[in-house]
């Protein structure tokens, strides 16, 4: 009985303890993009390099793997940062970097308007 239980409480932990995969959050990515990256990137342009903007064609023109994965590429670049971009890898969870890469591609769909 004691064995039973034992595998019951082992088979319930790792069901219950596997992360489920969600998609991303958009409107959660807005508020960690403003809390975090606004600063730098309002309405999707750039304070420190203004050809490195968040628009759809500077995103294809300078970030890695873009064409690979639009929101891969952005989490890649969030995550550990550039030049003069920061890493943010160690600062927002990985579920937080998805949520923004999220928002920037579709506010870049959408022109940042």
């Amino acid at each position: 009985m004691r064995r039973l239980f034992s595998l019951i409480a082992l088979c319930l932990a790792l069901v219950l303890g596997a992360a489920p995969s969600f998609a991303a959050d958009v409107a959660h990515g807005g508020q960690i993009f403003s809390a975090n990256c606004a600063a730098c990137h309002m309405g999707g342009g750039n304070v420190v390099n203004a050809e490195r903007t968040l628009k759809q064609d500077a995103l294809t023109a300078y970030l890695a793997n873009y064409s690979e994965g639009h929101e891969a590429a952005i989490a890649y670049q969030v995550t550990n940062g550039k030049n003069a971009m920061p890493a943010f890898g160690g600062k927002l969870s990985e579920g937080d970097i998805a949520d923004v890469a999220a928002y920037v591609e579709d506010m870049s769909s959408k022109g940042w308007a």
